[in-house]
């Protein structure tokens, strides 16, 4: 344990060292005269000398007091160095923690106009579906789907989860019953021709048609741990993925992937952008949170 005086003393005969005056130290430190003084006796009494003597009018330092000065303020130079060099780093690098499918579906294609519109700022994306804890410092933000809203920290929904079945059109062209108007009903698609038809989204799709699931259990086909991988799946005509239309806007845009049926399910999730409450007024966390609303506000019309 380190046996050093308070802080507040050494810093009142820092200040009082620089202005050889004990009102003008105040003034900068926000004390009183008073408050400057009694900080310094309880210096004074630590180490075991006087600090300060009067001339006249004027205030000398003492000896002990020159002795003290300039180790003193090494030792303040070296902390606003260090805390300098913190803020700095602490500034210009942005740490985003992200599951795969949004990273690389909704901010690898558009981090770069960020970067262009904030060239300060060096962007770092952190890639995985275990959340991060961010009250460690290891990311600065973090974009998460979740049914709850996480305790103490800052918390901006960005979008409602939507989901429904897609396919590509050769794979619904072999697979012609798929077109009928009832089709986007849970019923309809045979859990033979889905993708990862153990995944949560397809159970939330059953329960919203009102599909005994577990009456219709098969062998399973091919499963995926990620929604890029089941559109991948899906985009290679190896069956229905149930994907978030949010996410694979180009590829529905571009006729790669068509929606089966008309309406999508809404399961009880939101994408969220989230930060711990300390950075708050962090220039770059607003920056990016600025940036990333914007953007969902237009990819969601």
């Amino acid at each position: 344990m380190r046996k050093l005086p308070p802080l507040a003393a050494i810093r009142a005969f820092e200040a009082a060292a620089r202005h050889l005056n004990y009102t003008r130290a105040g003034e900068e430190l926000g004390l009183t005269q008073a408050a400057v003084s009694y900080q310094i006796r309880n210096l004074e009494q630590r180490v075991g000398a006087p600090l300060f003597m009067r001339n006249g009018r004027m205030m000398e330092l003492t000896a002990t007091g020159r002795a003290l000065v300039p180790r003193i303020s090494q030792a303040f130079e070296a902390m606003e160095g260090a805390f300098a060099a913190i803020g700095e780093e602490e500034g210009s690098v942005l740490a985003i923690a992200c599951f795969q499918t949004f990273a690389t579906k909704i901010l690898a294609p558009r981090l770069g106009a960020f970067q262009l519109a904030h060239p300060e700022i060096a962007v770092r994306l952190v890639v995985g579906d275990d959340f991060v804890d961010l009250e460690s410092g290891g990311c600065d933000v973090a974009i998460r789907l979740s049914r709850d809203v996480p305790k103490g920290l800052e918390v901006h929904e960005l979008a409602p989860l939507a989901i429904a079945p897609l396919a590509c059109p050769d794979f619904l062209a072999s697979n012609a019953h798929l077109a009928k108007a009832d089709a986007g009903t849970g019923a309809a698609i045979d859990e033979a021709l889905r993708i990862s038809a153990g995944n949560a989204l397809w159970q939330e799709w059953d329960a919203a048609h009102c599909v005994d699931r577990a009456e219709r259990m098969t062998a399973r086909g091919l499963e995926f741990d990620s929604q890029v991988l089941d559109g991948a799946a899906a985009l290679g005509g190896n069956g229905v993925a149930m994907l978030a239309p949010l996410l694979f806007a180009r590829e529905i845009a571009d006729g790669s992937l068509v929606q089966i049926g008309e309406k999508p399910v809404y399961p009880d999730s939101t994408f969220r952008l989230i930060y711990p409450e300390v950075r708050r007024h962090s220039a770059k966390v607003r920056a990016f949170r600025d940036w990333m609303r914007a953007e969902m506000k237009f990819l969601t019309g």
